[in-house]
């Protein structure tokens, strides 16, 4: 067949152009998926009434370094905080976290967990890498940490102006909004492990979660984003 200026056109067959679509489309999902997913589950000061302190602080910062080529947890970052404001924990947040005075009475306050988290990412190589930070809900990115930055006059970097509800993952996978980390456990079928409310262990059952839908083909996008 000829064009308007006499040139041949190669016109594909039905399975070639097929093929090329499919093609196509794998590279797209290749360039959509992060090589690292990031879980992360602050524990903050509380009290019986949420709100009764302010500002809420971290007092357990713990991240797992996820890769999505097989989704196993390839790092670990954890780290108590000492609180500067209400450096007494409440005994209903020991209950609720069960993290004691004795742990965050040495600890390093924010600012030096943040510098050390900073080393972690460049020791794994993340910085040369596509991540996304992953998370069960908005509240720890887009509550906690700006309002306990801007108490301490901080910055807060650019890795953690965006990231992923795991819920609204499990949402656009399974056709069910969870209620709550337990509710996607149950989901899933997945057992849940360790103590509910310990950041590590809330850490591992999102890895967990992260893999369920891993396994699922599902699309790792940012959902949340933190306003200048």
């Amino acid at each position: 067949m000829y064009n308007s200026v006499g040139k041949w056109l190669v016109i594909p067959s039905a399975r070639t152009a097929s093929r090329q679509f499919s093609l196509s489309n794998r590279c797209n999902e290749s360039r959509q998926r992060f090589e690292r997913l990031l879980v992360l589950d602050f524990e903050a000061t509380c009290d019986s009434q949420r709100g009764t302190i302010r500002p809420q602080e971290i007092i357990e910062f713990p991240v797992l370094n996820v890769e999505t080529n097989g989704f196993e947890t390839v790092g670990t970052f954890h780290r108590y905080v000492k609180p500067q404001v209400h450096p007494t924990l409440t005994p209903f947040c020991t209950s609720l976290t069960g993290i004691i005075q004795d742990m965050v009475e040495d600890a390093a306050p924010l600012k030096e967990v943040m510098e050390d988290f900073h080393k972690w990412l460049l020791s794994q190589h993340l910085l040369n890498k596509e991540f996304a930070v992953v998370t069960c809900g908005d509240w720890d990115l887009k509550e906690l940490l700006p309002r306990q930055f801007l108490h301490t006059g901080q910055v807060v970097p650019a890795y953690f102006k965006s990231w992923i509800n795991i819920k609204m993952i499990f949402a656009e996978s399974t056709g069910v909004y969870p209620r709550n980390l337990p509710h996607m456990l149950s989901h899933a079928k997945l057992v849940h492990f360790g103590r509910l409310h310990s950041g590590i262990d809330d850490c591992h059952n999102i890895a967990a979660v992260v893999r369920f839908l891993g396994r699922r083909s599902s699309q790792w996008r940012l959902t949340s984003f933190l306003e200048d």
